[in-house]
């Protein structure tokens, strides 16, 4: 999208004469807003958009709709220079063969997904500023249009190094980094259902919000990456099986050093995965949701691939725990995982 710039002084919403007491005009206002986060004014159809940027309808419906927006009317006026060159740009890619056809939509779907979320806390914290700094409705809009170059430089230097970091594990990976060879954990939350039944929203968001920032503090510290949070559940990987042991007992000594975070439940397995889009998929993703739900409170199940790749590591010792039978795997092996000073 084109970069917006801050609104001139002469951007300013006039009051509404209509208005009581000469207040500005909330139409105006918006509008304006609107021209500031978009960085123009709407002025194409979907029809109109689709020509401009040469792709047909079809193609930009479905692009559009793998965004995460809704069908717009043919006669709406809600398209912007912005949204022509995006089109451009990825028919651009697909055209130098960057992007396989087959892939276009589920690219979009990532993208959209990932930056829905993370607009919905952009904009929620915009709003909680406004609400402890009170200003005047164009005061408003002259903040968001000063806001908004830096967060796009900021979200754009992140993805850089986060780019970089992906590129030098491919780069310098083994064999099992080529085939997919990661440990993949789980981390979840004990009794949080109940939890969410005698905590206040806000007092709910706040654990929500201690958790996420503690496990993705501890995963990237011992060199894991986080790959989704969803609300009482982690989920994340690492290259190797060391390292992701080391990533699932920081997790529990960082829950055990404070008082106010409930106790967490792990799962972790070792083995060749699917990574696509950012995501995982696979047995082993799914060998470690089902080791968690088996785990007790407060400790570590591995698998029996995550004992194998471990055995005789001075740093752990895995303990070989009696069968359990859960959905879709009838004779599963798991191992407690400890420290090997425990003993």
């Amino acid at each position: 999208m084109t970069p917006s710039t801050p609104p001139s002084p002469s951007a300013a919403v006039d009051p509404d004469p209509g208005a009581p007491n000469g207040q500005p005009d909330l139409a105006a206002l918006q509008a304006e807003f609107e021209r500031t986060l978009l960085g123009g004014d709407r002025k194409f159809t979907r029809i109109e958009v689709s020509e401009r940027a040469g792709i047909s309808i079809q193609r930009a419906e479905r692009m559009w709709h793998a965004l995460g927006f809704a069908t717009v009317p043919d006669d709406e006026i809600a398209f912007t220079d912005g949204d022509v060159e995006a089109l451009r740009l990825v028919a651009a890619l697909e055209d130098d063969n960057f992007i396989d056809p087959s892939m276009e939509s589920s690219l979009a779907r990532k993208l959209g997904q990932t930056q829905s979320r993370l607009a919905s806390w952009q904009s929620a914290m915009f709003l909680d500023f406004l609400a402890t700094a009170p200003l005047e409705a164009d005061e408003a809009i002259e903040v968001a249009g000063l806001l908004l170059p830096a967060m796009e430089k900021l979200q754009t230097y992140v993805w850089r190094r986060h780019l970089a970091a992906a590129a030098g594990r491919a780069v310098a990976g083994s064999d099992e980094l080529a085939r997919g060879v990661r440990a993949v954990g789980f981390a979840d939350i004990v009794s949080y259902t109940r939890l969410t039944r005698r905590m206040t929203e806000t007092e709910l968001g706040q654990l929500i919000e201690r958790f996420e920032g503690m496990a993705a503090d501890v995963v990237a510290l011992n060199g894991g990456r986080v790959i989704k949070s969803m609300g009482d559940e982690v989920l994340f990987v690492t290259d190797t099986a060391a390292e992701g042991a080391a990533v699932a007992l920081a997790l529990q000594d960082a829950v055990d050093a404070v008082d106010d975070l409930p106790e967490l439940r792990i799962g972790l397995c070792y083995g060749s995965i699917l990574i696509r889009l950012g995501d995982v998929y696979g047995e082993v993703v799914n060998i470690a949701a089902r080791l968690t739900s088996e785990c007790k409170p407060g400790r570590v199940l591995a698998d029996r691939e995550l004992a194998a790749a471990l055995d005789g590591h001075p740093a752990y010792r895995l303990r070989k725990l009696r069968r359990v039978s859960v959905r879709g795997y009838h004779h599963l092996v798991p191992y407690a995982l400890q420290r090997a000073e425990t003993e």
